[in-house]
């Protein structure tokens, strides 16, 4: 029999009842802060099995991870099937087997109805490098069996490093095959780049529509959506099966949000979108695999966060939506302007660029990830060579803010910048130049843009339309926009990277194929095939 042991600390807070959490006047409680009575505690069982939405790890450290599940047996029902007044004991167990003979960490969380009896345990104690299982169990129900792995030690040396990152998986257009072969990878940990969900109440024809069949407002609704995501049996399989490293992007909450600006603004006025934002930050929160502290307040949720691992790498997950500046041009594409330039327009606001170069400039690894949303190299889109053409919600909108990232890595002679990118739904491998304008600028980083799991539908190998750009984008030295996801191999001397598409999503079965693979050399910022 396993030894007992102590439990960990409960992962709890006393926020606003989610009763009220609507676009109504009491929906501006949230925003806050305002404290409603507490739940009382039950031994009740729940009613159905409770554990419809999987198991999840994420944010690994040297010694710990969180773990997640919900509490769920109608995941489509606002309350997910559970008591609304009533808060359920989660039992949970951390092993060093798949068959929990060597049970290492042990204890009880409480799901609380607050959180839509969401449970986030923040594991401590745990081995450095160090493969675990774990379940949950709540009456007599026993959760499907999660693995998870935590981060090397502070400046251990580190022989390799392999994760996953993806993005953008719009369930209506497409099936999840990209997840199924994810989990045949042996991975150390998969970075999503956002996109998680997507707000919009359509149906599609594969009969994977939205619900609810509406664009997301209430608390309700983005609950609903969210754990009508989390339901795909591919997606589960790949969160159980590896520590997960989340942000992100802008269908979370409306597409092409920006700080407090609604894309419907100012149709929508600022304290309207605020509501809205406060409950979508609410619910990808309790869907999550986040810590305590990564809990919204209102409509303000700290995601910028950094995680290392030994000597190999640091990873600087960054928010691009939540401090930047309203887009450019009422967000229209256009050429550069005064606007574009403007150094008082930021997407990362003050504070956490000055995170980032603080982190950056006492990292100590041989590799320096920024993860991030939207494209970061210049994307010119017209292809009149006389003439220029951005997207306002890329940093080509904010090339000020780009400039001063750009300068930074350069005069600080950042050891091997490598940007990570989702939201185009499209692969790209780029050359990160000091001056976009001179090709024969200096090469500062390289950028990797991973294109979607879904999003788009089927793809194809190649785009007319992007084809005729070519010429003017020397620095993109590869793109393909079919569907999939990016895997990389980590060494002191080299980084590695497939770009692995699959042919169709629009049904399921996919094969899947390693459409190239591009590599940096320690110390030679610049891609090359391999």
């Amino acid at each position: 029999m396993a030894k007992r042991l102590p439990a960990e600390p409960l992962f709890a807070a006393k926020l606003a009842r989610r009763r009220f959490l609507t676009v109504t006047g009491a929906a501006a409680a949230l925003a806050l802060g305002a404290r409603l009575p507490a739940a009382t505690a039950s031994t009740e069982r729940p009613r159905g099995y409770p554990f419809t939405l999987g198991v999840a790890s994420g944010d690994p450290l040297p010694d710990g991870v969180v773990l997640w599940t919900r509490l769920a047996p109608e995941p489509l029902d606002p309350f997910g099937g559970m008591p609304y007044d009533r808060i359920v004991p989660v039992l949970w167990e951390v092993a060093e087997d798949e068959r929990f003979r060597r049970v290492v960490r042990r204890g009880t969380a409480l799901a609380d109805p607050e959180y839509a009896h969401s449970v986030h345990v923040d594991v401590r104690g745990l081995r450095p490098s160090a493969e675990y299982f774990y379940r949950f169990m709540a009456g007599a129900e026993i959760s499907p069996v999660g693995r998870t792995k935590t981060a090397p030690a502070a400046g251990a040396s580190v022989s390799a490093l392999n994760f996953a990152f993806a993005s953008c998986q719009h369930r209506v257009v497409g099936y999840y095959t990209a997840y199924q072969h994810m989990c045949q990878e042996d991975l150390d940990v998969v970075l999503h780049l956002g996109d998680y969900i997507y707000e919009g109440p359509d149906q599609g024809t594969l009969g994977r529509g939205h619900a609810p069949a509406r664009f997301l407002e209430t608390l309700d609704d983005y609950r609903i959506r969210l754990a009508q995501y989390k339901t795909d049996p591919d997606l589960q399989a790949a969160h159980a099966a590896f520590p997960w490293i989340v942000t992100l992007d802008d269908h979370e909450v409306l597409s092409n949000w920006a700080g407090e600006h609604s894309f419907y603004y100012p149709q929508e006025s600022i304290e309207q979108f605020l509501v809205r934002r406060a409950n979508a930050f609410r619910a990808y929160w309790e869907h999550m695999p986040l810590r305590l502290a990564q809990l919204p307040q209102g409509p303000d949720m700290p995601l910028y966060r950094r995680f290392t691992y030994g000597d190999m790498a640091q990873f600087s997950v960054l928010d691009t939506r939540q401090y930047r500046s309203d887009q450019a041009n009422n967000d229209r594409n256009s050429p550069p302007n005064d606007q574009t330039r403007d150094p008082n327009r930021t997407m990362l606001g003050g504070a956490q660029e000055q995170w980032l170069f603080d982190g950056l400039s006492t990292s100590p690894t041989t590799w320096n990830v920024l993860a991030q949303q939207v494209f970061f190299s210049q994307l010119d889109l017209d292809p009149d060579d006389a003439r220029e053409l951005y997207v306002m919600d890329q940093w080509d909108g904010y090339e000020a803010s780009r400039n001063r990232i750009v300068d930074f890595l350069q005069e600080r002679q950042v050891r091997n910048p490598v940007v990570l990118t989702g939201d185009i739904h499209a692969n790209n491998a780029c050359d990160v130049k000091a001056n976009f304008d001179d090709p024969d600028s200096a090469t500062v980083a390289v950028e990797l843009v991973g294109t979607s799991i879904s999003s788009s539908g089927d793809g194809s190998d190649t785009d007319p339309a992007r084809d005729a750009l070519a010429d003017q984008l020397p620095h993109i030295k590869y793109y393909n926009v079919q569907r999939g996801y990016v895997r990389c191999t980590l060494t002191p001397d080299l980084w590695r990277t497939d770009f692995k598409v699959v042919p169709y999503v629009s049904r399921p079965g996919a094969p899947i194929r390693t459409d190239a693979t591009l590599v940096v050399e320690n110390g030679r910022p610049g891609l090359q095939f391999d």
